[in-house]
């Protein structure tokens, strides 16, 4: 697909666009054109008297036709200006320029129209003039330009042996669109790795599509290619012309674009940032405890769906007010990176370097996330270096062989969505995903990756039949590239940048997720170094019990308490996610069994089961005020629910109180997070309760302060319900009931202190008694 404002395939003609506006000084083009006709001599400033004609100093004809063809890696060593044994040889190649003058303090003098585009002349100088300029002639204006082969490669000898090693940290400041001033002139330094291809050319708005004048060079063996083009600056759109192995040609968008248009236009953008933080406050302060030592509540939200039709900008006037006054701790952002389909909510990314411009700019995206730091919010966003789509114009094939996606097909080709996998055995694609993942934290302030579809990544035969994989070289099926650069990329990112947690979206039992890189587990293999694991088994097993009717939960209690068993063998968030509220399984309070009464109470004490258990807690848009409906991108969470003229809407703003008393109280409970990692800081009081459907069991923070939290998931009331506590606390205070009447409930409560009694039950010495609502979560501190 090409932009709006690109040619049609095959059309080289040169595009509209506003006529260069005239130096205040200069001569006007009519009388630029007066002086310099007739002038294949060169002619001193100022002066009339001619000097001896030069002899020709064109191009030679397999200079010519490589050029021609953009297949030449070294057109500076061509074009510009050359010392020759009878001067300086000028040589310029402008497409579709009536002429072409070179201009000095003290000389101007026209070159000779050699056909094709190419001009040239001889001056019988000794040195290259520094600097000197060119008039070129179109039809109806000249511009005055500088001649950009004659600068210098603008990407130092350092940048170039980071990058052949596969490891520059801070990549997105070598590879791209860089404006810059280069020999103290101002222009953008196009830089793009393409070690496949024959020859790369600019091409974009400035030279009207045609990268015929705007050949890169190439930089040795590091497979970059370079070209510093004066007087192009921020906006411009580009892309870069590769001239493929097998002579054919393609027009693709930088892989390091900064900044996008919209789709369904495809260009890359010319990209400088201007934004000034002002959540120096947040960043100094976010490295104090580590994450799964801290309070971790989760508001995840897919951007262009939120509220529909609101910017960046917009965004950030709505968007941290609302999540601070329920009291999450961070949101997670669904991939804001750039895709080219909505329908794949970002998760197939074509620009990883360039938020999506459907929502504005790379600066209006910094200031969403610095609103929301100084409004106290975290911010995650989801992050996919498993794969990528194979449109055209984007990373497949890109130099015109694998480059970015592996070269044998059976690991290149992602079975389950018809999308590529990265490579991550080749250093430098490595280092394209690692360095991306520092550019967002660092750039943009992010304080978290979550990384999508891990499992795709680790393993060889990941949705692969028989005889569709080849296993690793120990006969394996793990993936031991996707293993090294998950570890490396966990590793620099934690380095790099203090305070950052990493989470990956890992379904399977691989040993070691959020084990540091520098253990080794029982298979032999060092830990990933994630920070936080998804925990999946949780989310499945959890949602599987609660879609029961309550008289059937008994035969499948079980699915509450299994999680328990493997708790603390990683660092987990309990994930209610965009996942499962899509694609027929229903919402959340869908989800539940019964009349609307019954469905919200269910939710309510699912929401406090889930606040409770060890873990961290993530909670997609529109299930926190129990949206009926799924979740549809292309409209978004059902707003009107809240709406005080609709009648319905006091259960559904109950709801949404608690959550927001789930996050108050749980930010002030130390007992809910400080030990999320630690088996001290759980204890069952019963979890074979499985005829009255209850479980109860205590939190305890790191002084040992508890916390009871019992849930009751039968539509009965049980009046008197007896529970085993600990001896040395003298009495219980409810400090949240999920049937009170403000949330929608029946308002059973226990609104007195409770004390024990020397009753000894479910193996200890005391026992309380409480009333237990139905279809609800109690907490109970000591009082």
């Amino acid at each position: 697909m090409t932009s709006a404002n690109e040619p049609a395939p095959g059309d080289r003609r040169p595009a509209e666009r506003p006529r260069a506006p005239e130096p205040a000084d200069a001569p006007t083009p009519a009388a630029r054109a007066a002086g310099v006709q007739d002038s294949a001599d060169p002619v001193p400033a100022g002066s009339g008297a001619p000097v001896a004609p030069t002899h020709p100093a064109g191009v030679g004809p397999e200079d010519r036709r490589r050029l021609l063809d953009g297949t030449h890696h070294d057109p500076h060593g061509v074009l510009g200006a050359h010392p020759v044994p009878d001067g300086v040889a000028f040589r310029a190649l402008r497409p579709y320029a009536l002429g072409v003058t070179v201009v000095t303090d003290d000389l101007r003098t026209e070159l000779r129209d050699d056909g094709d585009g190419f001009f040239s002349g001889l001056l019988p100088l000794r040195v290259v003039p520094d600097p000197y300029r060119l008039l070129v002639a179109y039809e109806g204006t000249v511009l005055e330009t500088e001649d950009a082969y004659r600068f210098l490669p603008a990407l130092g000898e350092l940048d170039l042996h980071l990058i052949g090693e596969g490891r520059h940290e801070e990549l997105w400041r070598a590879l791209g669109a860089e404006p810059m001033e280069h020999q103290g002139v101002a222009g953008t330094r196009f830089t793009v790795w393409a070690p496949n291809a024959r020859g790369v050319r600019v091409a974009g708005g400035f030279n009207f599509w045609d990268g015929t004048g705007h050949p890169m060079r190439s930089l040795g063996s590091s497979g970059v290619w370079e070209l510093f083009v004066p007087g192009v600056g921020e906006g411009e759109l580009y892309k870069f012309d590769i001239a493929r192995p097998d002579g054919s040609r393609t027009l693709r968008a930088d892989p390091m674009a900064r900044r996008t248009e919209a789709p369904p236009a495809t260009s890359s953008v010319v990209h400088a940032s201007h934004h000034e933080w002002r959540d120096a406050e947040w960043m100094a302060g976010r490295a104090e405890r580590p994450a799964h030592e801290a309070p971790f509540s989760v508001y995840e939200v897919h951007l262009p769906s939120w509220r529909p039709g609101l910017t960046y900008r917009q965004l950030a006037d709505q968007l941290p007010a609302y999540v601070s006054d329920l009291g999450f701790t961070h949101v997670e952002l669904m991939p804001v990176a750039e895709h080219p389909f909505g329908g794949s909510w970002g998760y197939q990314v074509t620009g990883f370097y360039a938020p999506t411009a459907r929502l504005g700019t790379p600066d209006d995206f910094k200031h969403l996330v610095d609103a929301l730091h100084r409004a106290g919010v975290g911010v995650l966003m989801d992050w996919v270096p498993a794969h990528f789509p194979r449109d055209e114009w984007a990373l497949a094939e890109f130099d015109g062989r694998p480059l970015y996606e592996h070269a044998d097909p059976r690991r290149a080709d992602h079975p389950d969505w018809g999308t590529l996998e990265f490579d991550y055995g080749r250093r430098e694609v490595r280092n394209f995903l690692v360095a991306n993942a520092t550019y967002w934290c660092e750039e943009f302030h992010i304080d978290g990756l979550r990384v999508d579809a891990v499992a795709s990544m680790l393993y060889l035969d990941y949705s692969r039949e028989p005889g569709q994989w080849v296993p690793n070289e120990h006969g394996g099926r793990e993936n031991l590239d996707a293993v090294a650069f998950l570890q490396e990329m966990n590793a620099t990112v934690y380095r790099r940048n203090p305070g950052v947690v990493t989470v990956a979206e890992e379904s399977t039992a691989w040993d070691g997720v959020t084990r540091a890189t520098h253990h080794t587990g029982p298979g032999g293999f060092g830990g990933l170094g994630f920070g936080l694991k998804w925990n999946m088994g949780w989310m499945h097993d959890s949602l599987d019990y609660v879609s029961h009717d309550p008289v059937h939960r008994r035969y499948h209690h079980d699915e509450m308490t299994f999680s328990m068993v493997y708790a603390y063998s990683e660092n987990y968030v309990l994930p209610i996610s965009h996942d499962e509220v899509v694609h027929g399984k229903r919402s959340l309070v869908s989800k539940m069994p019964g009349d609307w009464w019954q469905q919200r109470a269910d939710l309510r004490a699912y929401l406090a089961f889930m606040w409770a258990h060890p873990g961290k807690q993530l909670l997609f848009m529109g299930q926190e005020f129990a949206q009926g409906a799924e979740w549809s991108e292309a409209h978004g969470p059902d707003w009107w629910l809240l709406d005080p003229a609709y009648g319905a809407e006091p259960d559904h703003r109950g709801v949404r109180d608690l959550v927001r008393d789930l996050n108050g109280v749980y930010r002030h409970e130390p007992a809910l997070w400080e030990r999320d990692t630690d088996p001290s800081g759980f204890a069952w009081i019963t979890g074979d309760s499985a005829d009255d459907n209850v479980f109860a069991f205590l939190r305890h923070a790191a002084d040992g302060t508890p916390l009871l939290a019992v849930s009751h998931f039968s539509p009965a009331v049980r009046h008197g319900y007896r529970l085993g506590v600990p001896e040395d606390v003298p009495a219980w205070h409810e400090i949240l009931n999920t049937d009170a009447a403000r949330y929608g409930g029946g308002d059973v409560t226990n609104p007195d202190p409770v004390k024990p009694e020397p009753t000894a039950w479910h193996g200890r010495a005391a026992s309380i008694q409480l009333t237990l609502p139905p279809l609800a979560t109690v907490w109970l501190r000591p009082a």
